[in-house]
């Protein structure tokens, strides 16, 4: 399958809107997505950007049935481990389920692995998505929560907002 990773750049937000609700819909979440294509404008293509991101792409010739010729895509920031040092958190990683194990996720992850001389690769996936797993732990990967037994916690909504007062 021919196929290229690059950059994302303010005009794949539109085709990256589309791939978010496509995974929600796939996690069974699709109600909680709130980020818009502007949203994603702002935040990702501002002067300090909160998220980078990389796209897939096919040629013309292998596009969808709907005409869509990027595939997949994956959404990270730089983080910093205060043991090993630079690290990034993947957000997401998704790759169209008509284009799955054609060396697509694979590609995209390889790319962010070799960013800005990170040690390490963070992120979540789902305890009921199996071929999921069965990827990231073909590919070296470890679950920190069975191995070292880190939880990931979030605080949202009026919990924020009570913790941020003084």
């Amino acid at each position: 399958m021919d196929f290229s990773i690059r950059a994302a750049n303010v005009e794949d937000c539109k085709d990256i809107a589309r791939m978010i609700r496509e995974l929600a819909e796939y996690e069974k979440v699709a109600d909680n997505v709130r980020v818009t294509q502007r949203d994603l404008e702002q935040d990702g293509f501002s002067k300090n950007p909160f998220f980078h991101g990389i796209v897939a792409e096919v040629p013309e010739q292998h596009r969808t049935k709907e005409g869509h010729t990027k595939i997949g895509y994956a959404l990270y920031f730089y983080s910093y481990s205060s043991w090993t040092g630079r690290a990034i958190y993947m957000e997401d990683l998704y790759v169209m389920p008509e284009f799955r194990g054609k060396g697509i996720g694979k590609a995209l992850m390889s790319k962010l692995g070799l960013a800005a001389g990170c040690n390490q690769l963070n992120f979540t996936v789902l305890d009921w998505n199996k071929s999921s797993l069965d990827f990231y732990l073909s590919q070296g990967c470890f679950d920190i929560t069975d191995k070292m037994g880190y939880h990931c916690m979030r605080c949202e909504g009026e919990a924020l907002e009570h913790l941020a007062q003084p």
